[in-house]
């Protein structure tokens, strides 16, 4: 089925950005498409939020398909593998974690310069794998910006959580864990989803007003500001004072 154009909301005053290039009925060598959700999951190497290693790397198609599914070994003493959130424990690690190099090859076989990159608050895995524009993916689509609801009363936008637009999209209940193939399932999951609603603008207003409506779901930095004595790194209850850049 071709799909409308797809665009993101923006803030009045600006231009939408199109996204018509997504189609499920094109998957030419040439045409992007929106095949593959990337996602890391870290562990802390020190109790500040930015002293983090990646620790997982999952990847599925747009059918939600797992595609790639791979454990880090790591070179540094790690201080918590904040299991509270990933799942990931060190006996994980040990049996079956693979070194860094050879993970992102793994990666890397599965990606291309037509690749869409499809997640929640994508462009920080990206930063995190150290992926190139171009080489290893088209674009990425921030699910952060596309679930996003703007809030009449306050002038401004409200974002949501991964596990809030899940129970509200998909009616699932929170998960224990976040490892990386589930949350890359859900995102993918949800991004469908969006993508079903677009061609019907009246039921995606409804599921908008349901999204804001609806009992927040806070994110896990936000439940927990700290595991293991490492800050978690939200904003607002950040214990260590660690840049956000």
């Amino acid at each position: 089925m071709a799909l409308a154009s797809l665009k993101i909301p923006s803030n009045p005053g600006m231009k939408d950005k199109d996204l018509s290039h997504i189609n499920r009925t094109r998957t030419t060598a040439t045409d992007p498409v929106a095949i593959a959700h990337s996602f890391k999951r870290t562990q802390a190497l020190g109790v500040q939020h930015n002293s983090r290693s990646v620790a997982q790397v999952s990847l599925v198609d747009e059918w939600c398909r797992p595609l790639y599914n791979a454990y880090i070994q790591q070179d540094k003493p790690v201080v918590s593998y904040l299991t509270e959130l990933t799942g990931i424990t060190q006996e994980i690690l040990e049996s079956r974690g693979r070194p860094h190099a050879e993970v992102m090859a793994g990666l890397r076989d599965f990606l291309s310069p037509q690749a869409v990159l499809v997640g929640q608050s994508i462009h920080k895995d990206v930063q995190w794998l150290q992926l190139a524009e171009g080489i290893d993916y088209h674009s990425m689509i921030n699910l952060s910006d596309l679930f996003r609801v703007w809030n009449a009363p306050r002038k401004a936008y409200t974002n949501f959580s991964q596990d809030h637009c899940a129970k509200v999209w998909l009616g699932m209940q929170e998960r224990p864990h976040h490892d990386a193939l589930t949350d890359a399932t859900v995102s993918m999951s949800l991004f469908n989803m969006y993508r079903q609603l677009q061609i019907y603008p009246q039921q995606m207003l409804d599921m908008r007003q349901r999204t804001l409506d609806a009992p927040r779901i806070p994110g896990f930095s936000k439940k927990f500001p700290s595991i293991d004595g490492c800050c978690m790194g939200h904003h607002k209850t950040c214990i260590c004072g660690a840049s956000f850049d």
